[in-house]
């Protein structure tokens, strides 16, 4: 009788095994996607709209730019408060007058091309902005699935265990197993109870900073897409840095300093001040007019200095773009390697590593419920196909992470900014 029951829990601990090994990867849930989860972060995020009001202020600092000089009203009274004849304001003079400033070099076509490229770059800001939002999403995204998978295994792995367990004492009562075999599936059932719960906090974690993000409870996921690995048809060709976000804001850059430049050369131009106006006589009440013209000399400050400057600076933009067209090859370079290491793994931790391991599992469950194999032998199997499938579950997240770094890498600049939001 006892043999009969030993016989019956050991099939159990088999039969929850079996479901074990495919319960979370076969798990397919109708819950929140990722582009659901990119639709609501886009909503809900400050840095997105910290770019757009960015790309609003530089629309009105172009607006500024386009501005000509503002006329000054000027009145001024003269020959008062004096002595003999002049105290008082018996020979006051007052003259009333309009100055109009006139630009000259080009100083607001020069002002306007600084701002156009500022808008242009606060423009590539915004598209920036969404892709890292893109980025950090998925990252988020896929962590919250993965611990979600993890917490599934736990379950399961505790659930095994417990049921080994019961097999183990049933074992021990009925004179076929010493009690060390007990005390052995206890710790693996403490184990086991320890890591369900840290694989809860993890997820408990995990859900609460994608929430953080898109601005609500994320709910159910659908974990299939951790499963969702690419083709893997043949070797990738080599992306170009060429055209990307990152090297689309180095060359803003270049274009605003060439533009600093422009500027410094205009302002080098002397601007004129027209003036005109009418002057009362007070001892006479006659009214005559008046005319003038202001010119500034550039006896101290030629503007040279300043586009010594703007050329320096112009010359500093052009090295940060070779150095950033450099470290985005790179960087492009490395996360191409790593997405093609990680989809190695992936497959292999969920093909050939994964069915060996079950096979060894059902293979050990066997032996040991017909007394072939002894405990440690089921309990080092049960324990090498729990960290196959962890690492099935590690790979599949690392492939995920690696293949949103190179698009994130790999995101092209838009070829016309004017056209951007």
């Amino acid at each position: 009788m006892h043999r009969m029951l030993a016989a019956a829990l050991a099939a159990t601990v088999c039969a929850s095994s079996t479901q074990a090994q495919t319960g979370p990867t076969a798990a397919v849930q109708d819950g929140l996607t990722l582009d659901q989860a990119l639709e609501l972060a886009e909503a809900n995020a400050p840095g997105v709209g910290a770019a757009d009001a960015g790309v609003r202020a530089a629309e009105a600092q172009r607006r500024v730019a386009g501005l000509r000089p503002n006329p000054s009203v000027n009145v001024e009274v003269e020959n008062v408060v004096g002595t003999g004849e002049y105290s008082g304001i018996r020979g006051a003079e007052t003259t009333v007058g309009m100055s109009l400033p006139i630009e000259f070099g080009g100083k607001r076509s020069a002002r306007i091309a600084v701002a156009d490229t500022q808008t242009a770059r606060a423009r590539l800001a915004v598209v920036a902005a969404r892709a890292d939002l893109r980025l950090r999403v998925t990252q988020l995204y896929n962590e919250a699935v993965a611990s979600e998978r993890r917490l599934l295994i736990a379950r399961d792995q505790l659930g095994i265990a417990t049921e080994g367990l019961r097999a183990a004492n049933v074992r021990v009562r009925a004179g076929r197993a010493s009690p060390l075999e007990e005390q052995r599936a206890d710790v693996a059932r403490i184990n086991a109870t320890t890591g369900l719960a840290q694989a809860e906090r993890a997820t408990v974690l995990a859900r609460a900073n994608l929430a953080r993000l898109i601005g609500r409870d994320p709910g159910a996921f659908d974990l299939a897409w951790l499963d969702r690995v690419g083709a893997g048809a043949g070797p990738r060709l080599a992306a170009n840095a060429e055209g990307t976000l990152a090297l689309a804001a180095a060359e803003a850059e270049v274009a605003t300093a060439n533009a600093q430049v422009r500027l410094a050369r205009s302002q080098r131009v002397p601007d004129l001040t027209l003036s005109a106006g009418a002057r009362r006589l007070e001892a006479t009440n006659d009214v005559a007019a008046v005319f003038g013209v202001s010119l500034p000399i550039p006896l101290f400050n030629n503007g040279r200095a300043s586009i010594d400057a703007a050329r320096a600076q112009s010359d500093q933009a052009v090295a940060l773009r070779r150095v950033a067209l450099l470290d985005a090859q790179q960087a492009i370079a490395t996360a191409e390697t790593d997405l093609a290491n990680a989809e190695a793994n992936a497959r292999a931790a969920n093909g050939p590593a994964l069915a060996a391991a079950q096979e060894a599992a059902r293979i050990a469950r066997i032996g040991y419920r017909e007394g072939k194999f002894g405990q440690l032998d089921l309990l080092e199997a049960e324990r090498t196909l729990a960290q196959t499938r962890s690492a099935a579950i590690d790979a599949l997240a690392a492939y995920h992470d690696a293949k949103a770094r190179l698009e994130r890498l790999t995101a092209r600049a838009p070829a016309n900014t004017e056209a951007l939001p």
